[in-house]
């Protein structure tokens, strides 16, 4: 009998309130299948690690350390802003990663991450086939913005749509004890690069019971100045103040990012940040209004506090499908989140070829935006909300919240050779 392969589990990019639970769905399932899958070890700092040969052993942990990652945020392994260029451009960093898996006896590959890691997954699991070590890739989807193809919605968008309704709200309130004399504009700055679902979040904190004056600005519109100006002028006459949501990723017209700094970051994106101050502004030069203005930046993301328990449920949900994929036989493919009905909630675990999901970003339908580019339908409402519904607190101890931090303990290396990083 050939002997059973072992697992390496990754984390790529943002991390977020629930990828944690991925990582426990991953690991819980596994230990189960003890007679199929060896151990699993885990890439310290991402895909890094397997190129460094920097793995983690998570067989060192305890099943109680396991399971309070479900109620943990952030990596626990670590995470990395860090793309593999293409086969053609790289195709040593690809064999290097090959390299690794077979010194380790890895057969199964589970990439926690976005549209890039995807990407990776994707070329690993042809490249192993074609180098005779062939290597079951799946890729666990993770992303707050919610952009991948074919699933419904993506585990760690639930959590911060939650925390951005609920905190739009609550500065609602706030601007609106203190509109008569003092701030009439509140503006929040959120992430979305591309895609305006978080930001639609936002137009949740007002509802048919009780209006709030919320105005959103979304990447999938091109900014209008003087009707955006327009806008915010007639929320303050009707109500006395007005919350504006901005996207990161809110841009003019020619394609330029409101934000942008000139800059960007490792996977060549243009880095974001400044939205917010830019947008208070032009309402404080046209409309002489005060302001106050917050970017949500890495609050959004990591507030595993106020999680929404359908992302926790199918963050820990995805990292089990991908578990029982590989068990099954099935290679470069990506569980999915298939919804069934929205009203009851329910949904199922689906199946995608990554063929279908590296590389393609799933924007906001225009159905999903009202007709003046500043608000969120019926059909949004719709498809938001069982996403952000349900509690799933995690233990607290002299009023903190009570998080794991693991041994990490490393994997001896077997390579003679190291390898660089290019940067």
């Amino acid at each position: 009998m050939a002997k059973k392969k072992n697992a390496f589990y990754a984390q790529s990019g943002g991390v977020t309130a629930v990828i944690n639970a991925s990582a426990c769905g991953v690991i819980e399932t596994a230990r189960k299948h003890k007679d199929k899958i060896g151990k699993v070890y885990a890439g310290r700092n991402g895909i890094i690690g397997a190129l460094t040969e920097d793995l983690i052993d998570t067989s060192k942990e305890s099943a109680k350390a396991i399971a309070a990652l479900r109620h943990t945020p952030s990596g626990a392994f670590g995470s990395c802003r860090f793309k593999l260029k293409s086969l053609e451009a790289n195709k040593a960093e690809y064999e290097r990663l090959i390299e690794v898996f077979k010194a380790h006896n890895i057969g199964y590959f589970f990439y926690n991450g976005g549209g890039d890691s995807a990407d990776t997954c994707y070329k690993v699991s042809q490249l192993s086939e074609s180098m005779g070590y062939p290597v079951q890739a799946i890729h666990v989807p993770k992303t707050v913005d919610n952009d991948l193809p074919i699933t419904d919605n993506c585990p760690g968008f639930g959590s911060v749509a939650k925390y951005i309704a609920v905190s739009t709200l609550e500065a609602t309130y706030d601007v609106r004890s203190m509109c008569a004399t003092s701030t009439k504009v509140f503006v929040l700055e959120v992430m979305g690069r591309h895609a305006g679902w978080i930001a639609a979040a936002g137009a949740m904190a007002s509802t048919k019971d009780q209006e709030l004056p919320i105005v959103v600005l979304f990447p999938e519109v091109e900014f209008d100045q003087k009707k955006f100006l327009a806008k915010v002028d007639a929320m303050v006459k009707k109500f006395g103040y007005c919350t504006v949501v901005v996207s990161e990723g809110c841009h003019w017209p020619d394609g330029k990012f409101l934000a942008e700094q000139g800059t960007r970051d490792a996977f060549g994106h243009a880095q974001l940040g400044g939205a917010a101050p830019v947008v208070a502004n032009m309402v404080k030069e046209a409309l002489g209004h005060k302001f106050h203005w917050g970017v949500a930046d890495y609050l959004q993301r990591a507030a595993r506090h106020i999680a929404s328990k359908s992302d926790v449920d199918q963050a820990y949900a995805m990292g089990k499908a991908a578990v029982e994929f590989a068990l099954k036989g099935h290679n470069s493919v990506m569980p999915t989140i298939d919804r069934v009905s929205s009203a009851p909630y329910k949904w199922k675990v689906g199946m995608a070829p990554l063929s279908k999901v590296a590389n393609v970003e799933k924007m906001m339908p225009k159905n999903f935006i009202t007709k003046d580019g500043f608000g969120i339908t019926e059909k949004c409402r719709e498809y938001l909300a069982p996403l952000m519904k349900g509690e799933d607190y995690p233990p607290y101890k002299n009023g903190l919240p009570q998080y794991v931090t693991l041994k990490n303990v490393a994997v001896a290396k077997k390579l003679k050779t190291t390898y660089e990083l290019k940067k």
